[in-house]
């Protein structure tokens, strides 16, 4: 029995990395009672029938995953925001850490199409909100900013973000053997689009990245609206008079005070009150 580390999946075969060595194999049918399904990016044990082929026995704990694209363990989501084109938005970038935060996943804050910038108090103003939480750097089609490649050691990365912010342009740039196919945005729609068939990883920089233009939808149909605050770890430095507040109509909130004061951004409160009304209308709903 060999333990190793999924790095593609491809019609319904699983190459598994282990000792500098891609084994090509297949899930046993016990995987199938379980409704367990190997991803990509999962820790397995696996056993060897042919030179290079073998078996899936058994998938090892998971930190975390994703259902799309569907990859585990991942160690940061890389979310792209674009300056212009579509326009930047400080709620989609929130929902996007939000939910990164949701999933055990560090956020790496990426905005693109720097070359479009011709608001220099937009740039200041994302500076000032998100870099004392998060690594946030700018990027355009030609150029990368060099720190970026740092971020990339040791760990698996995902890309996601708004649609048409250019997350397949980034990876062409950052691996131009990819080449992925990329359409020019729709300006009826005012989003992107993209073409994938599956999910690889792709070494970069003395890490892997998943090999897909990843994602830019989202919910939170598995967080409830008690514990939404707490992927917003700016508030987590306020004090409120009660200790489960919600910082909604709750008196004596530190956080909205922190609003009103200017000490924390009116875009962050205003983002998380608006993730709460979605998940508390959901519960509503049903």
């Amino acid at each position: 029995m060999q333990t190793g580390k999924i790095i593609k999946a491809l019609s319904g075969f699983y190459y598994v990395e282990s000792n500098n060595k891609v084994y090509e194999t297949r899930a046993r049918g016990r995987f199938r009672k379980t409704a367990e399904s190997p991803l990509v990016g999962d820790y397995v044990e696996f056993q060897i029938e042919n030179v290079d082929e073998g078996y899936i026995t058994a998938i090892l704990p998971r930190k975390n995953s994703l259902n799309r694209p569907p990859v585990a363990n991942i160690d940061q989501l890389l979310l792209t925001a674009s300056l212009k084109s579509p326009d930047f938005s400080f709620y989609l970038l929130d929902r996007f850490i939000a939910h990164s935060e949701a999933n055990d996943i560090n956020p790496v804050l990426i905005v693109t199409k720097n070359d479009l910038n011709d608001n220099d108090i937009l740039i200041e103003e994302i500076k000032s909100v998100y870099t004392p939480m998060y690594e946030v750097y700018f990027t355009d089609k030609d150029h990368i900013n060099d720190d970026l490649k740092d971020v990339f050691d040791g760990k698996l990365s995902v890309l996601a973000g708004q649609s048409g912010a250019g997350k397949s342009t980034l990876l062409n740039t950052l691996l131009p053997h990819l080449d992925l196919k990329t359409d020019e945005i729709s300006n009826a729609l005012n989003r992107g689009k993209h073409t994938t068939r599956h999910v690889e990883l792709i070494s970069i920089d003395g890490g892997f990245i998943a090999d897909t233009p990843g994602f830019a939808t989202i919910d939170f149909l598995n967080i409830d609206k008690y514990n939404i605050k707490f992927c917003f770890i700016d508030f987590n430095q306020y004090s409120c008079k009660f200790r489960e507040c919600l910082h909604i109509k709750e008196p004596k909130c530190g956080v909205k005070a922190a609003v009103e004061s200017g000490e924390l951004a009116q875009s962050r409160y205003d983002s998380y009150v608006k993730i709460y009304n979605e998940i508390d209308h959901r519960k509503e709903r049903y």
